[in-house]
């Protein structure tokens, strides 16, 4: 993909964002989603009245008797650094969520932590029809995306290789996005550390809706591969939970226990000079988009809002190296 295509793309991807923002901060009408049980029907069928009656538990159960349940399943991947749920279907994570330190995110002193040690590779934990692979990758003009950053895993090599699965991978525009804005946010996040004690981050790929000229909203996205394997999301967001403070004088006016931010961002370029906050949604509506409960009620009404605590700006910074660049797809499926 051409950085001139991706400049166009970007100008789709604010309407992109701006239209996907006013959707999912829209008011919904409250609706009963348990409905009562209905009564059985009585229907007429000649003289004689015929009660239909629901189908019972038995029935249902059954019905799956030779087939066991068929999905959809969500892999559960438990890593050093993080934890991911894993779409089979999307091929790409669900979510991540990861608990982030000022301590976990250093070299630990005389270990050699170097991303260049490091190689994208199919998850072994995932079944071999379902896995996303580096072939799909190639050539497709997105890069591999971490959702989970190697940098945020430096606690050990073995760590940080377990970021370049796969199954941690999500197509990405590069110039703009992965290797620009994407990575200002990522160093953010990072440096939020300094200023709680524990951060909970989640980052999740989203497919939000677009109105098209006709009025109506879809969702469209392009899916990679040969065949199609792996879908591009439209959108990514990160959510921030930040408890308690590393050190006096850190928090905008004053001191806060919890505070609580949500970013959506397009997968399109983005310029350096757009504001963080530009991007800020409500938590609720990345949980609406994503089918997702990330924190409880009681955590959202208790935590203040991030950028009201923290001064929420990126640092522009040439995070390019050699080791973002695609390479010819090997073979290997499991890390060393």
């Amino acid at each position: 993909m051409s950085v001139a295509v991706q400049a166009g793309l970007f100008a789709g991807g604010v309407l992109l964002g701006a239209g996907g923002a006013v959707w999912l901060q829209c008011g919904r009408k409250k609706v009963n989603l348990v409905p009562e049980p209905a009564p059985a029907k009585s229907e007429s069928l000649g003289t004689a009245p015929l009660v239909v009656s629901p189908p019972s538990p038995t029935a249902v159960h059954d019905a799956l008797a030779l087939s066991g349940h068929p999905g959809p399943i969500a892999d559960f991947l438990r890593n050093q650094a993080y934890v991911a749920a894993y779409d089979r279907r999307l091929r790409h994570p669900i979510w991540t969520a990861e608990h982030l330190t000022a301590e976990s995110i250093r070299r630990p002193p005389g270990t050699e932590v170097n991303r260049a040690q490091s190689i994208f590779a199919e998850d072994p934990r995932l079944p071999l029809v379902f896995r996303s692979t580096n072939s799909d990758y190639f050539r497709s003009g997105y890069d591999r995306g971490h959702m989970v950053p190697a940098a945020d895993a430096k606690m050990s090599q073995a760590a940080m290789n377990e970021t370049f699965y796969l199954s941690n991978i999500a197509p990405q525009v590069g110039p703009g996005m992965n290797r620009d804005y994407w990575a200002y946010t990522e160093d953010f996040v990072r440096r939020l550390t300094g200023q709680f004690k524990d951060l909970y981050v989640f980052t999740v790929p989203l497919y939000l809706p677009r109105q098209s000229t006709d009025g109506k909203w879809r969702v469209s996205y392009e899916v990679i591969g040969s065949p199609p394997n792996v879908s591009v999301p439209t959108h990514f967001a990160k959510v921030v939970l930040g408890a308690g403070q590393a050190g006096p004088g850190t928090m905008l006016g004053g001191s806060a226990k919890l505070a609580l931010g949500a970013f959506i961002m397009p997968n399109s370029m983005i310029p350096d000079s757009a504001p963080l906050r530009s991007f800020e949604v409500d938590v609720e509506a990345v949980e609406r988009a994503a089918g997702l409960t990330l924190f409880p009620p009681a955590i959202k009404s208790a935590a203040k809002k991030l950028c009201d605590t923290v001064k929420c700006e990126v640092i522009v910074r040439d995070f390019s190296d050699a080791n973002k660049k695609l390479t010819p797809p090997t073979r290997a499926n499991t890390l060393p």
